[in-house]
């Protein structure tokens, strides 16, 4: 029997490449079609047999956590004679949220450091911006099964982006782990590398299966890119150790934190 894993969702971030409308609207409650992001993110962690979520948001996003509770039946009548909502209130009620407060966006490898006295076990992590189309199961439940084979070691998932682009990623260099093309073994993480030092075109995307060594990791990372705490600088130190495994996950990638993206997910969505 698969075990489950908790799921981190870090929503706290500002939202910049959407403004003026995130002064108002967290960019993860922006819908494709009928849902919003965070939902679908947390549909792909449902489907992967987990329904524990730590949130972590942030002060001017209080709208998520709102959307996330349950509506008053009685006073809300018409609303919940609604298909969808009625969709939504099931996740609702099958789910256990657990919101922690990022006051400083400090980064990524921050924002999961606050989740250490809530998970004891490996666990997930989701970032909504990515969203993720797949034939077959939801990519983080594809992790999940390398995980059960590989219980001792963190897993990212990567895809292959133009080494025009390599300097928004995390990049993992690293070798063929067993039998499989579409897994490596991770020997470096460089975050936003220049395009001429890049080794690989691997890019690191929003889904992580981390193992409970990543927290006395962060605990001593020190800020790297942007001045934040990057997760790709503590998952490089287990790397050394031949701990974290890289996926090429079966599926497609949209990165919607851009509008570009955004709309081009709509776009795709509109005609599945």
């Amino acid at each position: 029997m698969s075990s489950e894993l908790d799921c981190i969702l870090p929503v706290a971030g500002y939202g910049s490449r959407f403004l003026p409308i995130t002064k108002t609207v967290p960019k993860e409650l922006l819908p494709i079609l009928s849902k919003p992001l965070i939902q679908y993110s947390i549909e792909e962690s449902l489907s992967s047999g987990t329904n524990k979520f730590i949130i972590i948001t942030s002060k001017e996003k209080k709208a998520i956590q709102h959307y996330l509770s349950p509506i008053d039946g009685k006073a809300n009548k018409k609303i919940t004679q609604n298909n969808l909502v009625e969709d939504l209130e099931l996740i609702i009620s099958s789910s256990d949220f657990k919101f922690i407060e990022q006051e400083k966006m400090l980064g990524l490898g921050h924002a999961i450091y606050l989740a250490k006295n809530f998970v004891k076990t490996a666990f997930s992590v989701i970032l909504p911006d990515d969203f993720c189309i797949t034939n077959t199961s939801a990519v983080i439940a594809q992790m999940k099964e390398i995980h059960e084979k590989n219980p001792e070691c963190c897993i990212v998932a990567v895809e292959e982006v133009s080494y025009e682009d390599v300097e928004k990623y995390g990049i993992v260099e690293g070798v063929r782990f067993g039998e499989q093309d579409n897994l490596l073994l991770v020997e470096n993480i460089v975050e936003k590398p220049k395009k001429h030092n890049a080794r690989s075109n691997l890019a690191v995307i929003g889904r992580y299966i981390l193992t409970q060594e990543i927290f006395s990791e962060l605990e001593v990372t020190k800020p790297g890119a942007g001045g934040e705490i990057q997760i790709t600088d503590a998952l490089s130190k287990i790397a050394k150790k031949g701990k974290v495994l890289a996926y090429k996950f079966d599926g497609k990638r949209i990165d919607c934190g851009s509008m570009k993206g955004f709309v081009k997910a709509n776009n795709l969505m509109s005609n599945i």
